[in-house]
Order: structure tokens, then sequence, then C-alpha cells
């Protein structure tokens, strides 16, 4: 059986006809299938409509959080909750193809044990959030040391492979960067993403910024580092200083030197600040893994009964 997770954060418009679409899909290339739909702490009606969905359609199931905890909970939380011997990770705006599904599941029969949808194009977006994504994947390939220009969470595992991301114990999760470290048998499907058939993408310029920071320390020891490169920067550039200021004192040409002090003062003052910045932000997520509180909390969850008809 394919399970099918989806996430899903204020998208009532959307929660019927993915289902039904996904549906139709699967139903006639003769796959066996169930659908879990996460209400990642929706403000709108969201729920309701799962639960209306889950009312009619037996192979559909709701699981909603307590509160918002965002994407990478969601897609965890689903994982947890799939039944099925291979999953299937997507989009609830159906901007991941669901047509792709059939070939994804032939190459798992194949024997493959991670499908991942890479994207052809990002679609019709406007010039900022372009540009924003753009640098935000530029940031997290370099962080993480993969190629984020085309991935996606558009993905099919194997049970074996999400049985392995669940027995992670890692609090702060980032889904994608994780099923690359786990390795496994893997093979791409390239798809282009489509436009959304309602509403507007979640994903402003703000969400995407924090959305990598909290990704790649997550992840990556990356700007640690910058820590260190800063002070090596520090160092060379006070020496510079200091053999300008003893070949001056030495032909009797010294200044003064009080706006130089004040500009070194301010340049250190800066840059400790921007690494206590930085080790500060790694020691509260220190701080978030060692009090070891759930990724996230499930309040209610529906499903139709199986004795009843369909």
């Amino acid at each position: 059986m394919l399970s099918v997770i989806l996430p899903a954060y204020n998208e009532t418009g959307l929660i019927s006809r993915a289902a039904e679409r996904i549906g139709d899909i699967l139903r006639g290339a003769g796959i066996q299938y169930e659908l879990i739909f996460v209400d990642d702490g929706s403000t709108d009606g969201t729920w309701e409509e799962i639960a209306k969905v889950t009312e009619s359609n037996g192979s559909v199931r709701g699981v909603g959080f307590s509160r918002n905890f965002g994407k990478e909970a969601a897609i965890f939380a689903g994982l947890e909750a799939a039944d099925g011997d291979c999953c299937a990770v997507m989009d609830c705006d159906l901007q991941h193809p669901p047509e792709k599904l059939p070939e994804m599941y032939a190459l798992w029969q194949q024997g493959w044990e991670v499908v991942n949808g890479v994207k052809i194009d990002r679609g019709r977006e406007g010039g900022l959030h372009s540009f924003s994504a753009k640098t935000f994947y530029k940031m997290m390939s370099k962080a993480v040391k993969i190629d984020m220009s085309r991935s996606s969470d558009f993905k099919l595992l194997d049970r074996k492979v999400v049985d392995t991301l669940l027995g992670l114990s890692e609090r702060k999760t980032f889904f994608r960067a994780l099923v690359s470290w786990v390795g496994f048998r893997s093979i791409d499907v390239e798809f282009n993403v489509a436009e959304r058939e309602l509403g507007k993408s979640h994903w402003a310029t703000l969400s995407l910024f924090r959305y990598a920071i909290s990704n790649i320390s997550s992840y990556s020891s990356a700007p640690m580092q910058i820590v260190t490169a800063l002070g090596v920067l520090t160092f060379l550039f006070s020496l510079v200083l200091g053999v300008q200021t003893l070949i001056n004192w030495a032909s009797g040409n010294a200044l003064d030197g009080f706006t130089t002090v004040i500009l070194v003062l301010l340049l250190i003052g800066s840059i400790l600040m921007i690494s206590l910045g930085i080790i500060g932000y790694y020691i509260s997520q220190i701080f978030m893994e060692v009090k070891g509180r759930p990724r996230y909390l499930v309040s209610r969850a529906c499903q139709k009964d199986r004795s009843d008809p369909q």
C-alpha cells in the first residue's frame, strides 16, 4: 500500500480537490493507497474540511496538531501515522503533480528505495519571491553540502527508509537533507511545478529566510565557521594596521590615532557581536534538543469507520 502524506496549513479550498484528484489517479493506476492530511494548526476551516472528506472517503485519514509546529513536523507526523509499505510526501496545493505518483511507485516496485522529485522549473513566481527562493537554495546548498537548487519535499520512500528517519532522535529536522543523509538506493524523477489552483503561497521572503536559518543550523555547523573566518580576517587586519603604525612611528610620522582607534573598536565590536549571535543561536538549538520536547503534539485525528459501507 502507498501512503501519501499531505501537510496542510490554511488550505481549506484545496483539501477535497487534492483528495479527489490524487484518489482518481491512484485508483486508475490500480494502486492501493491511503491519504493522510496533517493539519499544521490551521486557523481557517482546514480541519473541518479534512473531517468532512474522511467521512465520505475511507481511504482518507486526518491528523491535527494542537498548534502550528511547521511543515517539517507535519511531514514526520504523517510518516509516523502511515501504514503503507512505501510513503510519498507532497504538497497539499497540488504544485507537486500527483500524475507523477504512479511513475514513482513503479520505480519503487523495481527496487528503488528513495524516489526524489526534482524540479525542472519553479513555475511562475514574482521577481522578489524568485530571488528569495534562489538565495535560500544557494545558502542551503553551501551549508549542507547538497545541491538543493532543484530539490523538493516531493519524495517516495520505502518503509525501511521511513523507519530509519523516524528512528533519528533529533527534534529539529530538515526532511530533504536527512533523506539524502540516510542514503539508500535513490533515483530522480523530474517534474514541472504546477500553478496553485487556489490561494497564494504561504512562503513569504521573511518565512524563507527563517526557514533557511532554522534548517541550516539544525543540519550543518557551517555558520559556526563564519566565526573562525571573521576572527582570522580581524587578526590579519590587525597585523596590517600594526605594521603600518610601527612604520609611521619609526619614521616620526605617527598619527594622532583617535579615529583609527574608534574604527578598530567598532569593527572588532561588530565582529564579536555577530559571532556571539551565531554561537547563541546554536546554544539555543542545543537547549531545545536537551529539553527533549516532542517534535509536535497531535490534538485530534479522524478517519471513517472501516465497518461503515463506502
